[in-house]
């Protein structure tokens, strides 16, 4: 592993503006103990409550497997349908060599210090894979859950879709409910293979005083597709994340969503970074922000390499009451022939739409929630009806807590 230098990693990230400082001395990261639970019925009412607004059914109702992590422990690992794997990380990369293949090769060590504390104090992670021709129709559920005070969790995910496979996974982050203060670090890498089919949804429920530091990167082969959804419509205290993905084979397609929320005191960086690098690429990158009181940067970046590619950026924010929203999209055309548009808007409700709606015999809050709800919804083609139902939710309990 390549020299995990302080002071050089301080400087890559404050060249690439990310975000706030954060102290990784003042976050305990020892290793927390907790029980496998053979049984998710075994957890608490509260656990289930929290877990259910990101996204994760205890009750594992049309789900075709379950990784759970509380704090640094793995406390439930399992897979309902032959030709998936959920394997912890840290048992996959001791009881498998081909895993070292995947570990550590799209993310760099180096990229800034989180990336660099996810190596050296690695709590634990995923390895979940779509075995070759395999069709996981049900989505797997996958959740990190911090329990214990100013805890730095530290996390590395890698996901698969082998050749010619269809995977769907819903992954959550949450706090127990007396938890105000935490750390998360996230590392995630994608691999598409031939003509698979890969959407990832991630909803976080963090707590108000959450710092939350995700970094993932992936890679899309020849006829692939990746659909990515990123929902937080929950306060955080700092948000930052800028994922990007390569598209190396021919026709390769990826689909980046995010919907966000910054409420009073949230400070939310977030964006996509797209490389179209074969001709038939296709890219398409979505945003919805409202601020009801936070600051939002919404970024998005494609990157046109070859002729023949197509790619779209559409950034919207609407400010509620208060905070500011900072849209930047960005195009980069490197040769001839490349098609890539984008469109940004940043704006408030126009009082004659609350005005209709309240002529129809709405309250002001009842139009303006209307607003908002029809605002968020995004049509994402290809999502399974039950990661459209979990997006649905989200959208709606964010709702109740603006209004």
């Amino acid at each position: 592993m390549r020299d995990l230098d302080k002071k050089a990693l301080q400087a890559k990230e404050k060249k690439a503006g990310l975000g706030p400082d954060i102290d990784l001395d003042t976050f305990q990261s020892e290793p927390v103990a907790h029980d496998y639970l053979e049984d998710l019925g075994a957890l608490s009412a509260a656990d289930k409550k929290q877990m259910v607004l990101a996204g994760i059914d205890a009750e594992e109702k049309e789900r075709s497997g379950t990784y759970l992590q509380k704090d640094s422990a793995v406390i439930h690992a399992h897979s309902k349908q032959e030709g998936l794997e959920v394997i912890p990380i840290k048992e996959a990369l001791k009881q498998y060599d081909w895993v070292k293949d995947y570990y550590w090769k799209l993310a760099s060590v180096d990229t800034d210090k989180y990336t660099a504390r996810a190596r050296l104090d690695l709590h634990n992670g995923y390895v979940i894979r779509a075995l070759a021709g395999s069709k996981v129709i049900y989505p797997v559920q996958a959740c990190m859950y911090l329990e214990k005070e100013g805890l730095s969790q530290n996390v590395h995910n890698i996901i698969i879709a082998e050749e010619g496979s269809e995977l769907h996974i819903i992954t959550g982050c949450a706090t127990a409910p007396h938890v105000q203060r935490g750390l998360h670090v996230g590392i995630s890498e994608f691999y598409v293979k031939k003509d698979a089919k890969l959407s990832f949804t991630m909803i976080h429920y963090f707590a108000e005083e959450m710092m939350v530091r995700p970094r993932s990167v992936g890679r899309v082969e020849e006829g692939g597709l990746f659909l990515n959804n990123y929902i937080c419509m929950r306060p955080v205290r700092s948000l930052q994340m800028y994922p990007t993905t390569n598209l190396v084979g021919k026709g390769a397609v990826a689909r980046f969503y995010s919907l966000l929320v910054g409420s009073p005191g949230s400070e939310m960086d977030v964006g996509s970074r797209i490389f179209l690098k074969k001709a038939g690429t296709r890219a398409e990158i979505i945003s919805r922000a409202i601020t009801n009181g936070g600051n939002i940067i919404a970024r998005g970046d494609l990157i046109g390499e070859v002729p023949g590619v197509k790619a779209h950026l559409e950034c919207r924010g609407l400010i509620l009451n208060g905070g500011s929203i900072r849209a930047i999209p960005e195009l980069e055309g490197k040769v001839d022939g490349v098609e890539m548009s984008h469109e940004a808007a940043v704006g408030k409700i126009a009082q004659h739409e609350i005005l209709y709606l309240m002529s129809r015999g709405l309250s002001e809050d009842e139009a303006t929630s209307t607003i908002v709800r029809g605002f968020l919804s995004v049509d994402i083609p290809g999502l399974p009806p039950q990661l459209k139902a979990e997006i649905d939710r989200a959208v709606e309990q964010s709702d109740k807590d603006m209004m």
